[in-house]
This record gives C-alpha cells, sequence and structure tokens, in this order.
C-alpha cells in the first residue's frame, strides 16, 4: 500500500466575502444590455447634448452678466481705474442677458434635432418590447 501524504490547505471565505466577490468578479465580465435598459439609454442620452449646450451657454451669460453688475454695484471699477462705470456695466450687463437669453431655444432645438435622429431606433426597440 501506498501512503498518500499530501498536505493541502483551503479556505472558504465568509458569505460576505463571497458576496464583495461576486461583486467584483461581475463588474469584469462582459454585459448584454436589455432591450429596456437600452431603450433607457438612448432616451437619456436624447437631452444630454442640448443640456450641456445650454448650461454652458447660460453659465457664461451668467458670469458676463454678473461682470456688469458688479460694475455697477460695487466699487470694482475703481480698482481696474473706470471712472464711469454705470454705463459700461449696464451695457456688459445687457451682453450677458442676451448670450444667456437664447440657451432654452437652443436646448430645445439640439434635442429636437437628437430626437428626430434616433427616433427610428427608439420606435423599433419599443415595437419589441410592446409585442
Amino acid at each position: 500500500m501506498e501512503e498518500h501524504n499530501s498536505e493541502s490547505f483551503t479556505y472558504t471565505y465568509s458569505a460576505k466575502q463571497q458576496e464583495e466577490v461576486k461583486y467584483i468578479r461581475d463588474k469584469y465580465l462582459p454585459k448584454e444590455e436589455d432591450k429596456m435598459e437600452q431603450l433607457r439609454r438612448l432616451d437619456r442620452s436624447v437631452t444630454k447634448k442640448g443640456t450641456v449646450t445650454a448650461l454652458v451657454i447660460g453659465i457664461i451669460g451668467a458670469l458676463i452678466m454678473g461682470i456688469g453688475m458688479s460694475l455697477i454695484m460695487t466699487d470694482i471699477g475703481s480698482y481696474i481705474g473706470m471712472e464711469q462705470t454705470m454705463i459700461p456695466g449696464i451695457v456688459i450687463g445687457v451682453i450677458g442677458m442676451a448670450i444667456a437669453a437664447p440657451a432654452y431655444p437652443v436646448y430645445e432645438r439640439i434635442t429636437k434635432k437628437e430626437r428626430a435622429k434616433i427616433a427610428p431606433e427608439i420606435m423599433r426597440l419599443t415595437e419589441e418590447l410592446m409585442k
């Protein structure tokens, strides 16, 4: 008889550790996107470009308007060597308002174009899901 003496060590992780191992492993597995998730993703993507563009336009306009307001309401003009700050402050503020005003129409126009572009795919997915 042959004596088989193998020393081996086995260790089992706790349930919490097993869950964590599974969670980490799942992040690296290729994911198959189901049709409902694909529909949601496409729907979200429609407004993303318009939102970002409108925010950038609105923020730039608001900052320029704030510069004009600062010239009028504070003595910052005297620090930069301006004698009269009321008229330039009003002009700069109005320019800022004019820049910020079209932010929403730009959002609407971009979103409308994106919807038209993605509409066939959305319709195809909704037809498949409604069956």
